[in-house]
């Protein structure tokens, strides 16, 4: 039975905490008052300090949640009844996050309310893809095979963005170390550099235009520190916060889909999670329309997004999928041709997986290419730094030598 911990106050006004064992907050609650004390507060205890249910429910990992969707598979599929299933998986899970969550979703199921709609009240855990396939799978009476779908589907989608940070991490730190050297040697090097120049040419000293462009560069970044650094990390911060709005996010996903090297990887990614989305949802019985709302909005790009919810309209004016995709021009045409084969043969579920599998394989190849073009760019960038500095510095004391022989 879980713990939970509760804040009370008595008729004296007198505040009180500490655990209580209880089957849900309602019965915390209710213990308290044969106490004569008024809950002020009532959170499950998951053995840490100062966090909630809500805080954890938006920290379930992945790897959390596929084994729990293959354990619920097996115990569902060997006549396990659900709740029994849900209370030994909460009882037995190591992620305090998953706990307080499963927790809820049980007091929801004990109160008759089906799976698919108690697990639609954590949409930070359980995405619209998990929930509209397990309320498929509860209508068909599958729910053990739609689970194994839905598991298989998770490990797929979180390799993909495993290798995909991966991809980027090595570019991402080379460029934190680009930024920081440049902050540092015009804040630090260069001073004392130029002060080296001036003690041996003298004030008057005729020096290069781009040392001269260093030196006031780095003289303004010193006087105007203040300003300088707290207004590049509020840029920063300004331009992460604005990708997140709806039209930042547009221009972004616009941009992504258009830079070279980058454009293929990117579209290739959300091919593969349209085509496996897409054939877990309709291999579970979902219907067309609502299967094609849901991806969209599982792909993580507003214009296929757009792309796919423009295509509902349409198919429900009568017109084939495949027909529709192969006209906007941002599916390949091997989509729309496997998806007509899909169509004619009733096994749309089944051709599409066989598009994910390719694609997922060709994003493995496509992030290999990628990493191979982006380090020796990041090479190029960062040598192209430190030359500058070098030659804003070599140049004058070559000349400054030669007037001394002289």
């Amino acid at each position: 039975m879980p713990k939970y911990k509760y804040t009370a106050t008595s008729d004296l006004n007198k505040t009180t905490s500490g655990l209580m064992d209880a089957s849900d907050e309602a019965g915390v609650i209710e213990a308290l008052k044969k106490q004569n004390l008024r809950a002020l507060s009532v959170n499950l205890d998951t053995g840490k300090k100062g966090m909630s249910i809500g805080f954890f429910a938006s920290k379930v990992k992945s790897d959390d949640l596929v084994i729990f969707t293959r354990q619920l598979s097996a115990m569902v599929g060997a006549g396990v009844p659900l709740l029994r299933s849900l209370s030994s998986l909460e009882q037995h899970s190591e992620s305090p996050a998953l706990k307080a969550v499963l927790v809820a979703v049980i007091k929801d199921v004990e109160g008759g309310a089906p799976l698919g709609d108690s697990l639609a009240k954590h949409p930070n855990v359980f995405s619209d893809v998990y929930v509209n396939m397990v309320r498929a799978g509860e209508t068909a009476g599958i729910l053990d095979e739609i689970l194994k779908r839905l598991a298989l589907q998770q490990e797929k989608n979180a390799t993909i963005r495993k290798k995909v940070k991966g991809a980027m991490t090595y570019p991402m730190v080379l460029v934190v170390i680009t930024v920081l050297a440049f902050f540092g040697l015009m804040l630090f090097v260069i001073p004392q550099i130029g002060k080296i120049l001036t003690d041996l040419g003298g004030p008057d000293a005729k020096l290069p235009l781009i040392t001269e462009i260093m030196l006031g560069l780095s003289g303004f970044m010193i006087s105007y520190w203040f300003i300088v650094i707290p207004g590049f990390v509020g840029g920063v911060y300004a331009l992460l916060r604005y990708i997140k709005t709806p039209p930042g996010k547009k221009q972004l996903h616009h941009i992504v889909l258009k830079v070279p090297a980058v454009n293929g990887v990117i579209k290739k990614v959300i091919i593969a999670r349209f085509a496996r989305t897409f054939s877990s949802l309709n291999g579970a019985g979902v219907s067309i329309i609502e299967t094609l709302t849901v991806t969209a909005h599982a792909l993580g790009n507003v214009v296929y997004e757009k792309a796919l919810l423009d295509a509902v309209d349409k198919v429900k004016n009568g017109e084939q999928l495949s027909r529709v995709l192969e006209s906007d021009g941002l599916f390949p045409p091997i989509v729309s041709q496997m998806l007509a084969v899909g169509e004619e043969t009733g096994q749309t579920d089944v051709v599409l997986l066989k598009v994910a599998d390719f694609y997922e394989e060709e994003v493995d190849t496509a992030i290999a290419s990628l990493s191979s073009i982006i380090e020796p760019v990041m090479i190029v960038i960062m040598g192209t730094v430190v030359g500058l500095v070098a030659a804003s510095v070599m140049g004058p004391i070559a000349s400054l030598a030669q007037n001394i022989k002289g």
